[in-house]
């Protein structure tokens, strides 16, 4: 699309992959098959689908499935991020015009300061909110009531949401990791919808590579699929497949730059190094480190947390072809 930012075109490639409907959706079948049924009573009895929270890391499926709700509710979808909420009064427009069965989507909801997590309290629990007309000994409150409407939460770090606000969500479902298996359906349909023939071996290769994540795996297969037509390539070989992961820095662990970038600065210290040291040596923040790094290099035994900090395991220093520092505390034993 000329003129469009990169952001906006990835978005646009992104919404396209995206299932509409929970038969075409994959994986996280636990979750899918108890929203199913959640959703199928409240149709039943005709009443708004209970709030729904979130949590798992990036690119699992949260903001794919709130829309799911939204159209299986028949709902319109209202969508938001925790971050820009910066007010109470920032979600009084959004909330006075959501219609009966429509759905608010926070992403990012563990970023909403204090005050607009409590003004939420009413909103979900009660369906109405309160507004301070005027400051001051001679202030005067409304309250203005809402449609039931469904609120549908995401979160990347479920633990910093104060216990309140976690409470008034009827229905929580923690999305996991995705298995080869499930990536590699999710890379055949997706390169079936972009028109583009991808063998067998190369889908296993991307999902093997993909960090369990189909937001990862997909943007892989976008830039496979590019480097193909320059090739003037028929199909995506393994070949292709194998060049053009070498060319994003992704190595046969699913490790990228940033990651292998942790790891040697760690390695390197042979001791614990805490998050704010970790994150100027690498220059990246320490909300990026923790919610997109840390958890993939931890599963994997790259990375331990201490009470002292983050350090790297032998694994790490193994996968990088260097020989671990060790510290003087572990020299006395």
């Amino acid at each position: 699309m000329p003129g469009a930012s990169p952001y906006e075109r990835d978005s646009k490639f992104d919404d396209s992959l995206r299932p509409s409907s929970f038969d075409e959706f994959i994986g996280q079948k636990k979750s899918v098959q108890n929203l199913q049924i959640a959703i199928k009573a409240a149709r039943k009895r005709k009443e708004a689908l209970d709030h729904v929270l979130f949590s798992g890391l990036p690119g699992l499926g949260k903001t794919t499935l709130a829309r799911l709700i939204a159209f299986e509710m028949k709902g319109q979808l209202h969508t938001t991020m925790g971050p820009i909420l910066k007010k109470p009064g920032d979600l009084v427009g959004t909330l006075t015009k959501l219609e009966d069965g429509d759905i608010l989507f926070i992403d990012e909801c563990h970023r909403m300061l204090a005050d607009v997590e409590e003004f939420l309290y009413t909103a979900m629990e009660d369906f109405q909110i309160s507004i301070n007309m005027d400051s001051g000994m001679a202030g005067r409150t409304i309250t203005l009531p809402l449609k039931r409407f469904t609120l549908v939460g995401a979160t990347t770090r479920e633990g910093l949401l104060s216990e309140p606000f976690r409470s008034r969500f009827g229905i929580l479902e923690k999305l996991e990791w995705y298995p080869t298996t499930e990536l590699v359906r999710i890379l055949q349909r997706s390169s079936k919808i972009l028109k583009t023939e991808l063998d067998d071996e190369s889908a296993a290769l991307l999902a093997q590579r993909a960090r369990g994540t189909p937001r990862i795996a997909n943007r892989y297969l976008r830039r496979v699929r590019d480097l193909a037509d320059v090739k003037s390539a028929k199909k995506i070989s393994r070949t292709i497949t194998s060049e053009a992961l070498g060319m994003l820095g992704v190595d046969e662990a699913g490790l990228e730059e940033m990651d292998r970038k942790i790891l040697k600065t760690l390695v390197s210290h042979g001791v614990p190094v805490g998050i704010k040291t970790l994150a100027v040596a690498v220059g990246e923040q320490e909300d990026t480190i923790e919610e997109v790094y840390e958890p993939y290099l931890i599963q994997n035994h790259f990375l331990v947390r201490t009470s002292r900090g983050r350090k790297a395991t032998e694994k790490a220093a193994k996968h990088l072809g260097e020989e671990p520092v060790r510290d003087e505390q572990q020299r006395l034993f």
